[in-house]
């Protein structure tokens, strides 16, 4: 089929789906009664992004330039050690989405540890860019960032109860004799707007006693852990939106549960102090179903209005039927006066899923009762049958509005870019067909 046609079908089909939505309001009773956000998709030129993205994009404007940081770097025993994490500017966001590959430039970046000792471990990706308000300059950046690491390049450690055993491991993405990854999430600073960067430690991580082994785990995905992040500043805290993928408590063999496993999974939300970026360790705390209580370490509560019922496909993230929304990304809109979460949803193992989903929150302030978990129902926003769908997110343009307002993918207005990793067998492209424009 000659791809344009396809392109003409394909954006006729999702633009009529995305119409028969407008009219759905995904209220909770905990929400106002004329809280109905609506949105359209829009056909739009088509935006091929030409560098390496496994992740949300992380971007920020320095100074009057806009800068983004996708990529991925360090070592990874079952993909190759990687320096893919790059920078590109522009004087909007359309200038720098369109960079060419060899305007990229590559940050100094912290080197990898020795195995068995202290520092940082395993390959990272930059998810989210917070820019302090208190460089005038626009050059002091922490990057959240996921991280990846299986039991060759983080060994359990007896004396710690950190790292991973290397027993009853799951498989991979790349067959029988490849293992699983475990995410984790870290902080990384840079005080010359992204150029080089230190780490500053992590943020959130499981332990060994989470991870779900053989012969439950044979989705193909992870073995467990929190990643896949997103973040927003709300008040003193950066709050983080989140993949859970370990158990909800110590894993037994003998005593699994399915539907305990599913229970505590996948979009969760945990908050760290601003400031508290330069030292995170230890400081963030997970929502617990009751408030910010649980250590960065420890058990959380999923946010319930996002996970998907088991009378609707729903289960747990270990299982190759196991259906799941994961890979927030987050922002606030200024004209809806609310945040906007898009997702992927997995429908089958290594992360099979063609369909994007959209959820709202009316609550500005995420640290007032339960604001951070008042989410509605997530609606459909895009579906691509015979595609993998991955990493959507909501980009500005190169409006006036856009430039005026330094909006970037945390911060936005009525009309924003669409981006989404399309995969299929034969080719893989982070790119944008579409805009999204929102209505009151």
């Amino acid at each position: 089929m000659p791809r344009t046609f396809l392109r003409a079908l394909l954006a006729s089909s999702i633009v009529a789906g995305a119409v028969s939505l407008t009219g759905c309001s995904g209220k909770q009773e905990a929400q106002s009664d004329d809280f109905n956000p609506r949105f359209k998709l829009i056909p739009a030129e088509k935006f091929l992004f030409n560098s390496f993205v496994d992740c949300n994009m992380a971007e920020a404007w320095v100074g009057d330039t806009f800068r983004i940081f996708p990529g991925k770097y360090g070592e990874d025993p079952l993909w190759g050690n990687a320096r893919d994490l790059k920078f590109a500017d522009g004087r909007n966001a359309d200038e720098a989405f369109l960079s060419k590959p060899d305007d990229f430039t590559e940050p100094r970046m912290p080197a990898n540890a020795p195995i068995g000792q202290p520092g940082l471990h395993g390959a990272v990706w930059f998810e989210t860019v917070y820019q302090s308000p208190a460089d005038s300059s626009g050059r002091t950046l922490y990057a959240v960032y996921h991280n990846e690491n299986y039991p060759s390049t983080l060994p359990y450690d007896p004396k710690t109860g950190h790292g991973y055993r290397d027993e009853k491991w799951p498989q991979g993405l790349k067959g029988p004799t490849s293992p699983a990854a475990v995410p984790r999430i870290g902080i990384m600073k840079s005080t010359d707007g992204g150029r080089s960067w230190s780490n500053r430690g992590l943020f959130l991580e499981d332990h060994q006693p989470r991870l779900i082994l053989k012969p439950h785990n044979t989705s193909e995905t992870f073995a467990g852990g929190v990643g896949d992040p997103s973040a927003v500043a709300s008040g003193d805290y950066l709050y983080l939106f989140y993949g859970e993928y370990g158990y909800p408590g110590d894993y037994n063999e003998a005593q699994y549960n399915r539907e305990k496993e599913a229970s505590g999974q996948c979009i969760s939300i945990a908050r760290i102090r601003l400031s508290d970026l330069d030292n995170p360790s230890g400081k963030a705390r997970r929502w617990d179903g009751q408030g910010f209580n649980a250590a960065h370490d420890r058990i959380g509560a999923p946010v319930a209005a996002l996970q998907i019922p088991a009378a609707e496909g729903g289960g747990p993230a270990s299982s190759p039927t196991g259906g799941f929304h994961w890979g927030p990304s987050v922002s606030w809109n200024t004209y809806l006066n609310c945040w906007v979460m898009l997702m992927g949803k997995v429908t089958g193992t290594s992360w099979k899923g063609s369909s994007i989903y959209i959820s709202f929150n009316p609550h500005k302030d995420l640290g007032a009762g339960n604001n951070s978990q008042d989410w509605t129902r997530p609606r459909l926003l895009l579906d691509r049958p015979g595609y993998t769908l991955w990493y959507p997110s909501l980009q500005p343009m190169n409006t006036p509005e856009d430039i005026k307002n330094r909006h970037t993918c945390l911060r936005l207005g009525k009309r924003a870019r669409l981006f989404v990793k399309n995969i299929r067998p034969e080719r893989s492209e982070y790119k944008s067909e579409h805009i999204i424009e929102f209505e009151k």
